[in-house]
């Protein structure tokens, strides 16, 4: 259901929820957020709509002989008349709280934006003119090639207000478009994925990617089946992207140093300046990279291992967490930095891996004597810190390459792999692509990412699904 709008606008409710303040120290976030989607199933549109809503955070900060405390409080739909309530439940929340162990004084000296009292950024159901009748095109063309295609749609445009006692007035436009396309036989047993991130949808074609899973749903009709082992592995760059962005999520520098993670040291410390792999692998994050640009400075809507609301406004910049396939960075508070000795690292809302590779997943099919092509990766959970050993399924797709060719479609699998040992053992690495990650692009879509051939990669069970 669509919001109505409100009628104050999100950098006053910023101005006036700050004038409200009685704590020591507050820092108000105002998202402002617009999306347009559309849904389809069977070659037909189900649903489209577009949706608004707003987020206010309060983060509220009281000074004590024992330390600083802090108080956090997010609230949808929020009008200029609850805003004091909002304020004073932080403040409640701050006062009912012990000292902040990431306390710090609140960012200052950073320039204001010069847009900041602009209105937000909106999207609407215009952002599909090309897409939609092109995706119309799609379904004719399947239905007459006996497929049928199912997927969604979806355009956002978040305009976020930072507004701090110390004086930040920030705001940053993020415009996230999202394309999951799924393709299946009529008789729906066989089945093929495709996913794309974009910025506007004007670089989303989708008679490309209908091609591109035909020509999977082709290769599945022959099936073979295949015992757990470990198979010559061709990680197409959703499935790396995957893999990688949790092990990002992984890296906070305060649990390596403590011993807690994979990133931790033998005997204390943490393993920066370690070498990961002897692949020239580069992975990063830069808020400017281009087509995945994100917000320059932080916004933390509350503390955990990686981020502190006292750090709100820190100015982001190009940050190389593997470099040359040594680690260089973990992620840090400037609090967690203070403990470890580390850099100041905070978490930048893209990732991106390097490695020189000039081969297309295609081309390294076709150099591949015996092997397995997945699709992408699904249902990926933790099951050892200490390795960072992580297990999931495959899913709508994994084919055997012989000899330079796909022969078929092969079982799904289980698999066991830590992200940090498959960057010691892969051998290859291909084209970086823009890509979008299957599993969790609810929470990260900003990733470009090669393929990567990793010799023995460990497919643990048999798995019956599709």
């Amino acid at each position: 259901m669509t919001s109505p709008r409100r009628s104050t606008a999100p950098h006053e409710m910023v101005e006036r929820a700050l004038e409200l303040s009685e704590a020591d120290g507050c820092v108000v976030i105002a998202d402002e957020e617009s999306t347009a989607n559309l849904r389809w199933a069977g070659n037909a549109l189900t649903t489209n709509g577009v949706t608004r809503g707003r987020t206010l955070t309060v983060v509220a900060t009281v000074d004590g002989r024992e330390g600083t405390a802090s108080g956090v409080v997010s609230r949808s739909a929020v009008t200029a008349g609850e805003l004091a309530e909002v304020v004073r439940a932080a403040e409640d929340a701050a006062r009912a709280a012990g000292p902040a162990e990431d306390a710090q004084p609140l960012v200052t000296g950073v320039p204001a934006s010069p847009d900041f009292a602009d209105p937000p950024a909106e999207t609407s159901s215009a952002v599909f003119d090309a897409f939609a009748p092109a995706l119309g095109e799609s379904f004719a063309r399947a239905g007459a090639g006996g497929r049928e295609l199912y997927g969604f749609a979806q355009h956002s445009l978040v305009s976020s207000y930072v507004g701090t006692s110390t004086g930040l007035r920030l705001r940053h436009d993020q415009p996230t478009g999202t394309l999951e396309l799924n393709a299946k036989s009529r008789d729906r047993t066989r089945s093929a994925w495709a996913g794309r991130y974009t910025r506007d949808f004007k670089d989303i074609d989708p008679a490309a990617l209908d091609a591109e899973l035909a020509v999977r749903l082709g290769w599945a009709e022959r099936r073979i089946e295949l015992p757990a082992g470990r198979y010559e592995t061709l990680l197409p760059p959703t499935a790396v992207a995957d893999l990688l962005i949790y092990q990002l999520w992984s890296s906070a520098a305060r649990d390596a140093a403590e011993g807690r993670t994979v990133f931790s040291r033998p005997g204390g410390g943490t393993r920066v300046g370690e070498r990961l792999s002897e692949l020239p692998l580069t992975l990063r994050s830069d808020p400017y990279e281009p087509g995945l640009e994100a917000a320059p400075f932080l916004m933390a809507h509350a503390s955990g291992d990686d981020q502190s609301v006292f750090d709100n406004g820190l100015p982001l910049a190009a940050t190389d967490w593997i470099k040359d396939g040594e680690l260089g960075r973990l992620l840090t508070t400037r609090h967690s930095a203070g403990l470890t000795g580390l850099p100041l690292a905070p978490p930048v809302d893209n990732l991106i891996l390097d490695a020189g590779g000039e081969h297309s997943l295609d081309e390294m099919v076709a150099n591949t004597s015996r092997g397995l092509l997945l699709t992408c990766l699904w249902y990926i959970r933790e099951v050892d810190p200490a390795t960072l050993l992580l297990t999931g399924l495959t899913r709508d797709g994994v084919y055997l390459v012989e000899n330079g060719e796909v022969v078929g479609e092969v079982n799904n699998f289980r698999f066991n792999e830590s992200p940090v040992d498959l960057l010691g053992r892969a051998t290859e690495a291909g084209r970086t692509v823009t890509t979008l990650p299957r599993e969790w692009n609810d929470y990260f879509t900003r990733a470009a990412m090669p393929p990567l051939r990793v010799p023995d990669f460990n497919m643990s069970s048999v798995s019956q699904g599709v």
